[in-house]
């Protein structure tokens, strides 16, 4: 009886020891996709700000640089990917999601050349790290923590849809005063978001599943953490960057 428990103890022992070993392969790739994109989004912004294809996007102020009518089309279109990826990606191949994948950092590179042009290089950078530690912090505590989450959820949710809202309203409204709140309020949201989406894609793993969901899986968590670690960095941006 002793000898049998002891097998049965073992036995759980090496299948936890290897479902922890494919959690780690599994959110390894998701990591690695998400900082691919980030790269990829980062080339892109830095070529187009830099080469005659920045006055094809954007027009040139005393104020900055602001979008032109083929360069508000390339803002918007990332999102319509986002959409067409999470409504399609049950069908799509993995080779499929991954090429959507990349075109959208691709594009999301294009709209965020505007930073560039806008900040010095020196705030971009700064504000880059920041959002980096942040980010990492928070994925770690998402990752680690023993506390359900799923509660932060709807409240976060909230949070950016009142975002989102408020936003619009301050594009016909322009104050400062608001402008200002909305960042704090969404660097707030951001945050929690990415310990919550850490905590969920981690949930998302199978030990069952085949390369080919697997795949998919990992692309999709990298899209949600990417998203996250943009829009904060466009917020904390909007905080402490310098002008030009």
């Amino acid at each position: 009886m002793a000898i049998g428990s002891q097998n049965r103890t073992v036995t759980r022992t090496v299948e936890s020891a290897a479902i922890d070993e494919g959690l780690r392969a599994y959110m390894l790739r998701v990591y690695n996709y998400m900082a691919s994109a980030l790269a990829l989004t980062g080339v892109v912004a830095y070529l187009t700000a830099n080469t005659p294809l920045k006055d094809a996007l954007f027009v040139s102020s005393p104020a900055g640089y602001a979008p032109n009518i083929l360069g508000i089309i390339v803002m918007i279109a990332p999102l319509g990917l986002v959409f067409f990826f999470s409504f399609k990606i049950a069908s799509m191949r993995s080779t499929t999601a991954q090429a959507v994948f990349w075109v959208f950092a691709a594009l999301m590179g294009l709209s965020l050349a505007s930073i560039l042009l806008n900040f010095t290089g020196a705030s971009v950078a700064r504000v880059f790290f920041i959002t980096a530690a942040t980010f990492g912090a928070m994925s770690l505590y998402g990752y680690t923590t023993k506390r359900d989450l799923t509660g932060w959820g709807s409240f976060l949710f909230m949070g950016l849809i009142g975002v989102i809202l408020a936003s619009i309203v301050n594009m016909f409204l322009a104050s400062p005063a608001l402008y200002f709140a909305i960042s704090v309020i969404g660097v707030l949201v951001f945050v929690g978001l990415t310990a919550y989406d850490t905590q969920k894609i981690k949930e998302m793993y199978l030990e069952a599943d085949g390369e080919e969901v697997m795949t998919k899986k990992a692309i999709m968590g990298a899209l949600r953490l990417y998203l996250d670690f943009i829009n904060l960095f466009i917020l904390l941006i909007q905080l402490f960057g310098v002008r030009r």
